[in-house]
């Protein structure tokens, strides 16, 4: 797969992952500020939650190279790396799911880098990948106190499909995040190219 770019962000390309992938992710930062839990409501925007603001913190996701090694170069499965200015600054991990779609093993910015478009470049290599696939959408997990990832998802056409109050529970019994689930399903009536409402789709 050639280099995608994004024009809005002339530095910035997504590649197939190499040899750097885990030096790139030992050097990185992908924690952020927590400042609120979300009351997440399905077919509704994120912006109408309820929100409960907390005492900030900061969250770190432990990532391991390792876990997603027979990732790369596999039938069902992949790795993107984003860069910045020649420098590497995202990934995205994509697999097909049991049920037939994509899934979104993992997807990071290294803080630094946040807000120059790199999460959404990463998103629409998903897309092309799962299209190139010709699976019926994507699914990715993500969490109530992450409602910047939850605005991101809402932009780029993701609709919540389920809601888990218990999937952190074991982890800890007194926790209040909640776990979320997003779906960007492609057969949208919008996106069908022969509807005269249909709008443009960026495809890398």
């Amino acid at each position: 797969m050639q280099p995608v770019m994004n024009p809005k962000y002339p530095g910035l390309s997504v590649r197939v992952a190499d040899e750097g992938f885990a030096p790139y992710i030992w050097g990185s930062d992908f924690s952020f500020e927590v400042a609120a839990y979300g009351a997440a409501q399905i077919g509704k925007p994120v912006e109408q939650w309820p929100v409960t603001p907390i005492v900030p913190y900061r969250k770190c996701y432990g990532i391991d190279p390792e876990e997603f090694s027979a990732f790369h170069n596999a039938p069902d499965s992949a790795i993107f790396m984003a860069w910045l200015d020649d420098e590497p600054v995202g990934h995205l991990v994509i697999s097909t799911n049991w049920n037939g779609f994509a899934h979104i093993d993992e997807l990071a910015v290294h803080a630094p880098a946040r807000r120059h478009g790199v999460a959404k470049a990463l998103l629409d290599v998903a897309q092309f990948w799962s299209r190139k696939k010709k699976l019926p959408g994507i699914m990715l997990e993500t969490q109530n106190n992450n409602l910047g990832a939850c605005r991101l998802y809402e932009r780029c056409g993701y609709v919540m499909g389920g809601i888990d109050q218990l999937r952190y529970r074991g982890i800890d019994p007194h926790t209040a995040e909640v776990a979320l689930f997003w779906y960007r399903l492609f057969d949208n009536p919008l996106e069908n190219p022969l509807s005269p409402t249909a709008s443009p789709r960026l495809v890398p």
